[in-house]
């Protein structure tokens, strides 16, 4: 698996990719499923899977302040990534650049001419683009008129709850650790540096391990 890091003339994809874009926040089971179900277009069409993710996520950049908690920072995405068959990580610093393209622009510059997208898979609630302007529809009729197949996807269900980032967030802010695992498809955890504490837990004879969190909240 390779992340790339930005858009570079020196890796265009030429012979064409297929292709997810989201925040993929906690990598749950449903964000697998549909790289699975996405890396066997990939295989049929003999194409590499790419997943675009942004950094920060859009919704960090626009109010910081009213962004939910991160389940898993960048890196913790790339390490579930790197189980799955996924072949490019494209990141995209999300800056008020970025922020200001157009659908239309956002298609050509990063779907078309980099990716040289074939098949594009999102949610059809999927917002892009300035003022979140680009819908469903709007990937769509590009694909038809520029050459490219656009798919949504499929809601996954456990124990009859939709999957989503947001239950994962809820179930472990209610301490339901057995409930969220089966969402997320392996058990919570948190990466991080360990970090020089106060020594306090040793002097009741429980030393602990304190983890420097890079991101303002942790669920």
């Amino acid at each position: 698996m390779r992340l790339i890091n930005g858009l570079s003339p020196s890796r265009v994809l030429h012979d064409g990719s297929v292709v997810t874009i989201g925040n993929f926040d906690g990598v749950h089971v449903g964000h697998q499923r549909m790289i699975e179900a996405l890396a066997a277009e990939g295989r049929i069409r003999g194409l590499p899977v790419v997943v675009i993710v942004f950094e920060p996520q859009p919704l960090e950049f626009f109010v910081p302040d009213q962004a939910p908690s991160r389940l898993t920072r960048l890196r913790e995405k790339a390490m579930q990534f790197a189980r799955l068959p996924v072949d490019v990580v494209q990141l995209l610093r999300f800056d008020r650049a970025l922020a200001g393209l157009s659908p239309e622009v956002f298609i050509r510059r990063v779907l078309v001419e980099h990716l040289n997208v074939k098949l594009l898979v999102v949610g059809d609630d999927f917002r892009f683009g300035k003022g979140r302007s680009g819908d469903f529809g709007t990937l769509v009729a590009a694909g038809a008129e520029l050459g490219f197949e656009v798919h949504d996807t499929a809601s996954i269900r456990v124990d009859g709850d939709r999957v989503s980032s947001t239950l994962v967030r809820q179930l472990l802010a209610d301490g339901d650790l057995d409930a969220a695992a089966k969402m997320l498809g392996r058990p919570y955890s948190i990466c991080g540096r360990i970090v020089h504490g106060d020594q306090r837990g040793r002097t009741i004879g429980f030393p602990t391990a304190n983890i420097g969190m890079a991101r303002k909240n942790a669920p």
